[in-house]
């Protein structure tokens, strides 16, 4: 009994050890997006574009996979990451500055802020983790084709005025 309380001890002095060491790496990522806040145009896609820090001064970060969460109706492509970010960043390495993702605007969307947020997930080789989150904002402006509409309406109540006024003048005889 006494053998196994001694292996037992160390054991979970161990598991406690591991544990501690994978809780570290939360985080270990910082990723600086170049413009962070982005209006567009329904229909339209928008690119961010970032660098990816490891803060880390003594482990390699694994960047294994991504998540993200995004208002509806846009959507996130996350094709940039995968294509463009380095598969691991050493000690206090950088990315350099990469196409991160893109968000599609839908056509229809309704003006508005939009908000999401994208993280990197990894650690160690096999890890999904989250090392890496940042945040961002998509400005949706109304379509130009509205204001143009509504310019114009305005500009014609104008004019209509204006020409009665006219008219009015000339019949009347006053100059």
């Amino acid at each position: 009994m006494k053998i196994m309380k001694r292996l037992l001890l160390p054991s979970i002095a161990m598991a406690a050890f591991l544990a501690a060491g994978t809780a570290s790496r939360a985080n270990t990522l910082n990723i600086i997006l170049d413009a962070p806040y982005q209006t567009t145009l329904p229909g339209t896609t928008v690119t961010f574009d970032a660098t990816i820090i490891n803060t880390d001064a003594v482990d390699t970060i694994y960047l294994n996979g991504d998540s993200d969460n995004l208002d509806s109706p846009l959507s996130l492509d996350d094709t940039g990451f995968w294509n463009n970010a380095p598969i691991s960043l050493g000690p206090s390495a950088s990315s350099g500055d990469i196409e991160l993702f893109t968000v599609i605007v839908p056509v229809g969307t309704p003006d508005g802020l939009y908000t999401g947020s994208f993280e990197i997930l990894g650690g160690g080789p096999s890890d999904e983790n989250v090392i890496g989150t940042v945040n961002f904002d998509v400005h949706v402006a109304p379509e130009p084709g509205t204001w143009l509409l509504l310019l114009t309406g305005l500009a014609g109540l104008a004019g209509m005025r204006l020409r009665g006024r006219f008219t009015g003048n000339i019949l009347s005889g006053v100059r």
